[in-house]
């Protein structure tokens, strides 16, 4: 994560690590907040997205085709917590929507 972070400063792109949830077993929740009120969310790609030959490697999907209010993110965010208190939540911050996250392939 330290990592991701260090990328999103080089591009000038503030990011911090918002909840932090089990080391060995949370799954990660990039938010992308566009500063205009809305938002993306990036969660777990299912096991199907991973490569074997690089299994240690973190894929994400967008949780939504397109930005949505930053409400229904963070509402999402609670469920998710509520589901698995282990979750660590990143968020990112940037008006043109760069995350510099690989997606996955639907």
């Amino acid at each position: 994560m330290a990592a991701y972070l260090r990328r999103c400063q080089t591009e000038g792109v503030f990011g911090a690590v918002r909840r932090r949830g089990a080391e060995e077993a949370g799954a990660v929740f990039v938010k992308l907040a566009l500063l205009d009120g809305n938002a993306m969310l990036y969660t777990p790609a299912p096991q199907t997205a991973y490569d074997d030959s690089r299994p240690i490697e973190r894929v994400f999907a967008a949780a939504t085709p397109a930005p949505v209010a930053e409400q229904i993110v963070e509402e999402r965010l609670t469920r998710e917590i509520r589901f698995d208190p282990d979750v660590w939540i990143v968020e990112i911050e940037d008006k043109k929507g760069r995350h510099f996250l690989d997606l996955a392939k639907r």
